[in-house]
């Protein structure tokens, strides 16, 4: 119950933020300028011999939702990284926690109530402005993405990873410091899913475990895939198979979804992280 209230109180406290607000307010921008985009779609090619074909319009509407999409999770993970760096440090700087931590709450309950607390607001950004673009997609352009759901469970994944990360950081570094690092190891763990890519390309086992490595340490490249996979009709991804082994190496493209194994390596690596962060604030002074 104490962890709740916690909850409740980083959630009023990232809401009140005016980042939250800039945030939303270009998110709106940015969905009414990119709907606008792919409404021009079904007129290209007037004028020519051949208009466009339905399948042509739907290849051309998945690739561009991919980038788009991928902006926006560039955009939500950088978020739930500058949210959570400083959800710990900087209340133990002011001396809020230790005001807190007089009252009858576990170390436990401020954690896990300020997790939620982020996980939530990731949730309340991304639920809604991802699924307003892909609704929009389709009555523009009458493209629907072919695993929307799975789309979002992979996005919201990768942002949870990270703020679980930054959060951990949060327990033992200033908000800059762990921002930083966050978003760093989220750029390097990118770059890892192409490295891999490259690697299972050019058959270098070296390169190829080099990537895989990254992928494992911190598994947001790998949910991106996933979310990658989730927007491409089948037609494109039979397409890019043709082109061999070389196409693994675009992060914009995903044959297949993430295995299980992997998808439980990602929960169980965020349960593992969390109660890291629990254990580092515990044996902590402040």
């Amino acid at each position: 119950m104490l962890a709740l209230t916690i909850t409740r109180l980083q959630l009023q406290e990232l809401l009140r933020r005016r980042l939250f607000l800039v945030l939303l307010l270009l998110t709106v921008v940015v969905i009414a300028l990119t709907t606008w985009g792919f409404s021009r779609i079904p007129s290209l090619g007037e004028g020519q011999a051949r208009p466009i074909s339905p399948v042509e319009r739907a290849a051309v509407a998945s690739q561009l939702l991919i980038l788009v999409m991928f902006m926006f999770s560039f955009v939500l993970a950088f978020s739930a990284v500058f949210a959570a760096a400083p959800a710990i440090s900087a209340e133990v700087e002011s001396g809020t926690t230790l005001a807190m931590l007089a009252r009858p709450i576990t170390r436990l309950e401020y954690v896990v109530g300020k997790w939620l607390g982020l996980v939530a607001t990731v949730l309340i950004y991304a639920i809604p402005a991802a699924s307003i673009q892909m609704v929009l997609v389709q009555i523009v352009v009458g493209y629907s993405p072919p695993h929307p759901l799975e789309f979002l469970a992979f996005v919201i994944g990768e942002g949870i990873v990270l703020l679980t990360f930054a959060l951990l950081l949060s327990t033992r570094m200033s908000g800059m410091v762990g921002g930083v690092i966050a978003a760093i190891l989220f750029g390097i763990a990118w770059m890892g899913g192409i490295i891999s890519g490259v690697g299972a390309a050019l058959g270098n086992e070296t390169i190829l475990r080099v990537g895989t490595a990254t992928k494992l340490i911190l598994p947001t490249d790998g949910l991106w895939r996933g979310g990658v996979w989730s927007l491409e009709p089948s037609l494109v991804i039979a397409a890019n198979r043709q082109l061999g082994p070389a196409v693994a190496a675009n992060p914009f493209f995903a044959a297949d979804a993430p295995p299980a194994p992997y998808i439980a390596w990602a929960v169980a690596w965020v349960v593992a992280a969390l109660a890291l962060a629990v254990w580092s604030f515990r044996s902590r002074e402040v």
